[in-house]
């Protein structure tokens, strides 16, 4: 039986890999070991630098089904025909740990979603919470750091993190879910994601509709305690994934969109680009279009899940962003990350290769010109700028058939505006007032846990917000911190 035969990165056949060249048996290397010089020199730089946030995660393959045509709201191709099936690749992750972290820890996940339509990826960047800590960017990179380890002693800080949210009122809703019952998964399996932010539609007509993305679990919401965490290895949710899928238990979401006509948008008595708020669903309930089916490990981590990168940047004609200033900064900060991570030609790596024609001038840069999986090449031989003379001859030119309708935005002076009237207590004490009696004293314990450990302050501005939240959620958690 023949075998393949190893060869090097250039394709030479090797004769052995066990043994280097030296002089004599006992004697020193030489500097013809040039195949030994490839190995150690490409094992030096096998690593790339981490994502700041979302370092630690799991991905898998499947397809988008959809169940209900949008036509009439968007012209993106793949949610035009019942039952067109869409390729996804999905990325889960945690949040403020590394890759040295734990699947468990208490933190929101990441629920990525790259849809590889015909025309182009579209990436839904979101998490299981249907909000976020913050609704100005200025303050993320503060954020992070307050939930990161302590820069003197590598250690975790609660005290930090409670010090931040008792600076930021605006952090509260987001707060009060990730010290809830639902601030740990008990798996990647068991839980919702959230586009979270307001993304748009627009359809044929020029018409534009607020939408809210929502991936219901078909598998049903499971959760851990702290203490059932600390019991489990810290890939747990990794196995569990890829143990799942490698059996044919493949995980599923019910696709849900609210939307909300443009029209809406300046009359609703909520800012509907905030994104520490939901929209209730009385008002935008859920409509289902769809299911979404993981049924495909990953071949090799690092190559696809390590180096996928997604983007909230990543629009389909038919689809578009929003005032949400989180996202205005991610459109920018997203593409940023991965070109400093993983390259300029990041989007040439197989796992974020669209899957159809890609036609455009840019040039040149870290591995120009990797194959495409649709076996094209992004740079070709011909002219790198536009306009130019060939363009009729088959050289991509813009097409105007494509063009957004027009964002319109209420006047106001270009500025920075105060939120200290914002109300960011109502929805969390919405939240609170919804839980049973269990679900509260998880979250009071859970908040005392890591208030108790900051200074009077904060315990006071903490506990000032959760009673303007409701009375019952101040008292549980003072209560909790004297017991």
């Amino acid at each position: 039986m023949s075998k393949t035969t190893l060869t090097t990165s250039s394709g030479a056949p090797v004769a052995d890999d066990n043994n280097s060249i030296s002089v004599g048996e006992r004697g020193p290397l030489t500097f013809d070991n040039h195949y030994l010089f490839e190995k150690l020199a490409h094992f030096n730089r096998e690593r790339i630098p981490e994502r700041v946030v979302h370092a630690r995660g799991t991905g898998a393959y499947g397809q988008f089904t959809l169940t209900r045509s949008l036509s009439d709201y968007s012209i993106a191709d793949f949610l035009q025909k019942v039952g067109e099936k869409t390729e996804v690749f999905l990325r889960f992750s945690t949040v403020g740990g590394g890759q040295d972290s734990s699947d468990y820890a208490r933190d929101p996940r990441g629920f990525a979603v790259k849809f590889y339509t015909r025309q182009g990826n579209y990436d839904i960047v979101g998490n299981n919470t249907p909000v976020f800590f913050l609704n100005d960017p200025i303050k993320f990179p503060d954020f992070i750091h307050s939930q990161k380890k302590n820069p003197r002693t590598n250690l975790p800080d609660p005290a930090a993190a409670f010090e931040f949210w008792a600076n930021h009122p605006q952090s509260l809703h987001q707060m009060t879910i990730l010290m809830s019952d639902r601030g740990i998964p008990a798996s990647y399996r068991h839980m919702h994601g959230f586009g979270s932010h307001t993304l748009s539609l627009w359809n044929a007509k020029g018409e534009r509709y607020w939408v809210k993305w929502h991936f219901k679990t078909n598998q049903g919401i499971k959760t851990l305690t702290d203490e059932e965490a600390s019991t489990l290895p810290p890939f747990g949710a990794q196995k569990d994934l890829v143990d799942a899928i490698d059996r044919g238990d493949f995980p599923s979401w019910a696709v849900k969109i609210q939307i909300m006509p443009d029209t809406d948008a300046e009359k609703y008595h909520l800012n509907p680009f905030d994104l520490t708020k939901v929209w209730p669903y009385k008002d935008y309930p859920l409509i289902e279009i769809g299911q979404l089916e993981l049924n495909r490990n990953v071949q090799n981590y690092f190559a696809e899940t390590e180096q996928a990168a997604f983007a909230p940047s990543n629009l389909v004609p038919g689809t578009g962003a929003s005032p949400d200033k989180m996202l205005q900064a991610r459109l920018l900060a997203y593409q940023d990350a991965h070109r400093y991570r993983v390259g300029v030609n990041v989007n040439q790596i197989p796992v974020n290769a669209p899957r159809c024609p890609v036609h455009h001038y840019q040039r040149d840069g870290f591995m120009a010109g990797c194959p495409m999986s649709n076996g094209s090449q992004i740079q070709t031989s011909g002219a790198n700028y536009y306009p130019n003379d060939r363009a009729e001859q088959g050289d991509p030119a813009p097409n105007p058939a494509y063009r957004e309708p027009p964002l319109h935005l209420s006047k106001g002076a270009v500025t920075t505006y105060d939120q200290s009237d914002v109300d960011y207590y109502s929805q969390a004490g919405d939240l609170f007032r919804v839980m049973n009696a269990d679900q509260k004293r998880q979250l009071a314990n859970n908040i005392a846990g890591g208030l108790s450990q900051a200074n009077a302050s904060i315990q006071e501005r903490m506990l000032a917000y959760l009673n303007k939240a409701d009375p019952e959620y101040a008292a549980m958690v003072k209560a909790a911190l004297t017991a």
